[in-house]
């Protein structure tokens, strides 16, 4: 395994000083934003056409001796207003195009759209009934996801690149479950981002979704976040709670630097698991600790995997 992150929390800087950051910490890779919702900061979207910039792209990075494991274009491809979708469509399409510069995933959100063919928002279910939210669901996964995404597989196919959702509240497509639904109808080149952070919250088991995952052989990538369910908000919050992020003291849940919402007992097993399953890629590092500093959480998070992951095959049951 390797040792990443997610570079949109190092926005603010120019692409060359985020590398030398990665590399003074010892990362061995970075994942990439492209737009939509982590942003364009180093104008990465579309650059597959200048040929020239990609090149300068590909110095940096092997000059710090980073390599790319993940173009981020988390957005909403699906959305029931046709220009935020289209806008969002096109992103996604030149984040395959980058992720296939670079032999690696694209990773997007499934997106959510309206509940029926004339919403306006997004309409995320999340109960069966009144019936009329039964139908949405049937609308939303027959009539839109299925559809949409059986079209990206194959674009990504064709350019041999995987697509890996974060299964993210908010979003159809929000449980291990919905990742493999969504698999088995669209097609063989979608499949998982694995980010515990928003299972640990839901009542999902990592462990156990990350089994499920791998048995169905859809681990694309995994990224590093913690979470906290704060019992003694969520005995009278609950965790459908639409409190600003930022509201720490009041809410249900937030989200945590790794080691810090959960420690060994958690992180190691589930480290353990992916090895269980094949996976050699990357764990990326993302942050979003309202409690800590971009640099504080970011490097607490690489301080704490680095003697957690698993860098070398292992060796068989040599003891008989």
């Amino acid at each position: 395994m390797k040792l990443g992150v997610m570079s949109a929390l190092f926005g603010g800087m120019k692409l060359k000083d985020a590398l030398a950051y990665c590399q003074k910490v010892g990362l061995d890779a970075i994942e990439l934003p492209a737009g939509c919702y982590p942003g364009d900061p180093w104008k990465l979207n579309g650059i597959t056409k200048n040929k020239k910039k990609l090149a300068g792209v590909r110095k940096l990075l092997d000059d710090h001796g980073i390599e790319v494991q993940g173009i981020a274009v988390h957005g909403n491809p699906v959305h029931p207003d046709k220009k935020i979708a289209q806008a969002h469509q096109a992103i996604h399409r030149n984040g395959v195009l980058l992720a296939a510069e670079f032999n690696t995933v694209v990773i997007n959100f499934s997106g959510c759209p309206g509940g029926c063919a004339t919403d306006k928002t997004p309409n995320f279910v999340t109960c069966p009934w009144p019936d009329e939210f039964a139908a949405a669901a049937d609308y939303q996964w027959n009539k839109v996801m299925i559809p949409f995404w059986k079209k990206e597989n194959d674009f990504a196919a064709r350019h041999g690149v995987k697509i890996a959702f974060e299964a993210h509240p908010g979003m159809v497509v929000h449980t291990p479950e919905d990742i493999v639904r969504l698999r088995k109808a669209a097609g063989k080149n979608l499949g998982a981002n694995i980010d515990p952070s928003h299972w640990f919250w839901q009542g999902i088991d990592p462990v156990a979704a990350t089994r499920y995952l791998g048995k169905n052989k859809c681990i694309f990538h995994v990224h590093a976040k913690d979470c906290e369910v704060i019992k003694y908000n969520e005995g009278h919050v609950g965790v459908l709670d639409i409190k600003s992020y930022g509201d720490v003291k009041d809410r249900g849940w937030v989200f945590r630097t790794v080691g810090y919402g959960h420690g060994d007992d958690f992180w190691k097993p589930f480290i353990s698991t992916l090895a269980l399953y094949g996976y050699d890629g990357v764990l990326s590092i993302e942050h979003e600790d309202s409690l800590m500093s971009t640099n504080e959480g970011f490097e607490k998070a690489v301080n704490y995997l680095k003697p957690l992951i698993l860098r070398e095959k292992a060796g068989g049951a040599w003891w008989f």
